[in-house]
């Protein structure tokens, strides 16, 4: 079982940096992968980036491609999604989620690869 609790959500005008971080606990193996999501208010929950457990490969929606970056910290149990140049329809809940396989694939772009999810954090940019 994984634990995930992110960090970091908030109020920014557009134009404006944020930095949320995922904290993960309760697996003794840190090589798992993960992913951050986002829903907006009517929307599907859709994704936004995702990281290998080693941080060397990731993934990018492509409207947040250039903006967003996704990293690991030093001890892996940690992921990281620096948001620049932010835009209104930046505005959701953000998640962040982690499979239970091993395995790094395209399709870790769908959220029915992820088994473990945070409990969101709310992000609101304002025009």
């Amino acid at each position: 079982q994984v634990q995930l609790v992110e960090s970091g959500g908030g109020l920014v005008q557009a134009g404006g940096s944020l930095r949320l971080s995922c904290a993960a606990s309760g697996r003794t193996s840190s090589s798992y992968h993960m992913g951050w999501f986002r829903q907006a208010p009517g929307k599907e929950r859709e994704f936004v980036a995702a990281i290998s457990w080693s941080g060397g490969s990731t993934l990018y929606a492509d409207s947040v491609k250039g903006r967003f970056t996704i990293s690991r910290g030093n001890a892996k149990n940690t992921a990281y999604l620096q948001m620049n140049s932010l835009k209104p329809e930046d505005t959701g809940v953000y998640y962040c989620a982690a499979p239970y396989g091993s395995s790094w694939s395209p399709r870790l772009q769908a959220s029915s690869e992820y088994n473990y999810w945070g409990q969101g954090t709310q992000i609101t940019v304002s025009s």
